[in-house]
Order: structure tokens, then C-alpha cells, then sequence
């Protein structure tokens, strides 16, 4: 059979079960007791019974948080005993405290039980006397049961809601700041992902011109050819340092004080047709469109900018068509190049544009959709096929808002 293992009492009972024992033991050496030898309710008159329950008493203080409701149960078959000796004083204060730790440390059961009983005790006490012996006297009984029962459970149960109380702000606090990280991390993620957007978009079209067009110039050797190439890279190079020098100034600390940067526009479609020409597309703009809100003019101009980009690297020899109409309280978007087999050089591709394309549709609740499909004109073979659709009415309500 395995030996029981007692818990190990925690420090600070320690030091209460031994102040309370010596000053229990202090009180017996000088024959302070609470009853004279001659009180009819006393059976044990030797002056070593009331060392008995005190020992007792103060061993159960070693048990007020490891054990509370053990502890208070020996206790108080202790205190009974300590009714029929001559009774010390310091049993008792360490019985209150055992009552007080089992309300405080216990379960909440036990919390909340031990006020209702010690508080029908103490009205128990108050009545039956004087009902009894009808002496106002007979009254003061209940006064000192209410003292030893009712005052430490309720001042324990006081105690520990206040401590549930303070636990509870904590861990609200704790939710807070745990969702306070999270919502940071939420808008710098937010934050990267759209610089990583406006990045590709600024840079993206001008460095897929280069190199395409340095590919170019390395690979015929006609010096008129090569001349001609090397000056679009020379143009496309110095917009493409120029929008990295402005974004640069953007992210920089003390950007405040930096001119801003002028947000594209849907009438700066024509000039980006026309670079689009310049590094040899055949585009054709069809663009028909009112006042729009500012985010779906952006996303607008970004996502025909990139499907430009996208149709200088990878698309075949042929017409991109560039169409924009407003409709339905949505700005659609369509843009149309050849899909197939090309023999001229082109820039290789991550997928990067098209993920930016979705986002930039989503964060506006639009729609976007890419993909290769059968041309109206079976002569024309088939097409790569941009679109997206921009809500305005749920962008200007939030605008006014």
C-alpha cells in the first residue's frame, strides 16, 4: 500500500501556523485562558488540555492553501474540543483564519456556501439563547459567533472577489494587447503588401522595357536597330530611377516635408498608351468614363498599366485593345492582347502582376478575372483577355462617411 503524500504547505503558512502556535504557547506559560476551571462547560480542568487543540489548530494553518477545506474540518472538530477545556485564545483567531482561507483559497463552491452557513450559525446563535434564558445577555453569544463564523468567511469571500475581479481586468488586458498585436501586425502586413503592389506597378513596366529591349540590341547586330533600342532604354531607365526615387521619398522618415507625389488619374491613360507605343506596342485606347472615386481611378490605371506590362512581355505579334466603360454604378475594365506563340524576345514573369491585379479588385470588392480564351474573329486566333470590375457606389459611400 503507497503512503499517503501530504501537500508541502506553502512559506507563508509556515510562518502563520508557527506565530500562532508561539503565541498560543505564550499565552498557556502565563495561565492566560479564555474559562476559569469552574466553568460548567469545561470537562478537562488540567492547564495541558488546552494544548491540545491549539497544536492541532496550528497544524491544520499548514494546510490553509495547500488543503483548505481539510484543513478547516480538522479545525474545527479542534475548536469543539477546545469548548471543553479551558479554551485559548489563540485557537480560535487561528480557527478564524482557517475559515477565512477556506472561503478565499477553496473551491467556489465551498466560497460560496460557507457565508450562507456561518451566517445562519451566527443568526442561530443570536436567537435560540434568548429564547432560551430570555437575558438580553444571552444575546452577546450570537455577537461571538458571528465574530469567530460569519466575520472571516464574509471578509474572505470579499477578499476573493475583488481578487476574481483584478484577475479578470488582467486577462481582459492581456486580450487587449493580444489583439492590439494583432491588428498591427494585420496593417503592417497590410502596409508591405501594398507597397509591394505600388513597387511592381511603378517599376515593373520600365524594367520589363529594358529588358527586352537590351535583348534586343545584343541580339541583331544592325547598329541603326541597336541605337534605336538603346535609347528606349535609356528612357525607360531614367522613369524607372525616377519613380523609385519618388516611392524612396514616400517611405523615407521626414517624407512630410517632400513634395507629394502626384496619384495617377484616368486621364493619364492616353500618356501611358503612348509610352506603351514608344516601347513598340500596337495598343488602341477605347475609354469611356465619368467622375470616379479616387481608389477606383488608382486601381483603374494600375491594373491597365500592368496588363500593358504584362502584354509587352509575353504577348504575341498583333493589337492590344485597351476598353473602359462606365456602367451599372461599376467601372468595367477589358484588355485584350494575342495569345500564342512569339518569337521576340520577352522578359521572364512571376505572377507577381496578376496577383497584384486580384488584390487591388478585392480590397475595392470588385471582381477580376485573366485568361486565354477564343477570339470573335476566328482569323485573329486567340486572345489574352483582362478583366475587372470596380463598384463605385460602395467606395463613394465610404468616402462621404
Amino acid at each position: 500500500m503507497a503512503a499517503v503524500r501530504l501537500p508541502r504547505p506553502h512559506r507563508d503558512d509556515v510562518w502563520i501556523a508557527v506565530a500562532g502556535l508561539l503565541g498560543g504557547l505564550v499565552l498557556w506559560g502565563f495561565g492566560l485562558t479564555l474559562r476559569p476551571g469552574h466553568d460548567p462547560l469545561v470537562r478537562f480542568e488540567s492547564h495541558w488540555a488546552v494544548l491540545v487543540p491549539l497544536v492541532v489548530t496550528a497544524g491544520c494553518e499548514l494546510l490553509r492553501r495547500s488543503a483548505p477545506r481539510v484543513g478547516l474540518g480538522i479545525g474545527t472538530l479542534a475548536l469543539v474540543a477546545d469548548l471543553f477545556t479551558r479554551s485559548s485564545i489563540a485557537t480560535v483567531v487561528m480557527f478564524t483564519d482557517l475559515l477565512y482561507a477556506a472561503v478565499l483559497y477553496g473551491p467556489a463552491s465551498t466560497a460560496r456556501r460557507l457565508p450562507w452557513v456561518t451566517g445562519l450559525l451566527s443568526l442561530a446563535g443570536v436567537l435560540v439563547p434568548y429564547a432560551v434564558w430570555r437575558e438580553p445577555d444571552a444575546l452577546l453569544i450570537g455577537v461571538l459567533a458571528a465574530g469567530v463564523l460569519f466575520a472571516p468567511a464574509s471578509t474572505g469571500l470579499i477578499v476573493r472577489n475583488h481578487r476574481e475581479a483584478a484577475d479578470a481586468a488582467l486577462l481582459r488586458a492581456e486580450q487587449t494587447a493580444l489583439l492590439a498585436e494583432m491588428d498591427r501586425v494585420q496593417a503592417v502586413t497590410a502596409e508591405r503588401a501594398r507597397m509591394a503592389r505600388e513597387l511592381h506597378d511603378l517599376v515593373a513596366n520600365h524594367l520589363s522595357a529594358i529588358a527586352i529591349h537590351s535583348t534586343a540590341a545584343l541580339s541583331l547586330e544592325d547598329a541603326r536597330t541597336s541605337r534605336e533600342a538603346l535609347s528606349v532604354i535609356r528612357e525607360n531607365s531614367v522613369q524607372g530611377l525616377s519613380e523609385m526615387r519618388r516611392l524612396i521619398g514616400i517611405l523615407r522618415d521626414g517624407a512630410e516635408d517632400r513634395e507629394p507625389a502626384a496619384t495617377p488619374t484616368l486621364d493619364g491613360l492616353g500618356v501611358l498608351v503612348e509610352n506603351a507605343r514608344a516601347n513598340g506596342l500596337d495598343v488602341t485606347l477605347d475609354a469611356v468614363h465619368g467622375s470616379v472615386p479616387a481608389p477606383v481611378e488608382l486601381a483603374a490605371y494600375r491594373i491597365v498599366q500592368e496588363s500593358l506590362t504584362n502584354a509587352l512581355k509575353h504577348a504575341a505579334p498583333g493589337r492590344v485593345t485597351v476598353w473602359l466603360r462606365e456602367r451599372d454604378d461599376a467601372l468595367e475594365i477589358r484588355v485584350t492582347s494575342p495569345y500564342g506563340g512569339r518569337d521576340a524576345p520577352r522578359a521572364p514573369g512571376s505572377g507577381t502582376g496578376l496577383v497584384g491585379m486580384r488584390e487591388r479588385a478585392a480590397l475595392l470588392h470588385g471582381t477580376f478575372d485573366a485568361g486565354p480564351e477564343d477570339a470573335p474573329d476566328p482569323a485573329d486566333g486567340r486572345l489574352w483577355v483582362v478583366r475587372a470590375r470596380l463598384p463605385l457606389t460602395d467606395v463613394a459611400q465610404g468616402e462621404t462617411r
